[in-house]
């Protein structure tokens, strides 16, 4: 199973603030286990919302852009890590051992299969999703 590794933003995030040559060098140790493990596909810290953007979607096909920052830091991310695990528990184990200070907060969310869209995925939306996987090396 595949499980999105979501890393909540802080007040610290959203204000730029780096981390630290040891923070930075206890994440890439961490980084590597989760390779060596053959558990990341894909991980990347996200610039603070001052330098992000929203789009919303409205009706009539219009769609309302806002710039960032955007106020609820609870509600954002500064990061995030795409694990290929056997279960949600494995993944929790992991993240248990990831180098975050007292009061990080992190989700864990499974990403849907192609199974779980059961009989609404008819064998053509089959095809094409197995088509654009090959065509983004995202098998």
């Amino acid at each position: 199973m595949k499980v999105m590794v979501l890393v909540k933003a802080t007040p610290e995030t959203e204000a730029g603030q780096m981390p630290s040559t040891e923070e930075l060098r206890a994440m890439g140790e961490f980084n590597d286990e989760l390779i060596a493990a053959g558990i990341m596909l894909a991980g990347e810290g996200l610039h603070p919302t001052s330098r992000a953007r929203r789009v919303r979607f409205d009706d009539g096909g219009r769609h309302r852009v806002t710039d960032g920052p955007f106020a609820e830091t609870r509600e954002l991310l500064a990061g995030y890590w795409l694990w290929q695990v056997r279960s949600l528990d494995e993944a929790t184990e992991w993240i248990k051992r990831a180098p975050f200070q007292a009061g990080a907060e992190l989700e864990l969310r499974p990403v849907f299969e192609m199974e779980d869209f059961g009989e609404a995925l008819t064998p053509e939306l089959r095809a094409g999703e197995q088509r654009q996987r090959q065509l983004t090396g995202n098998h």
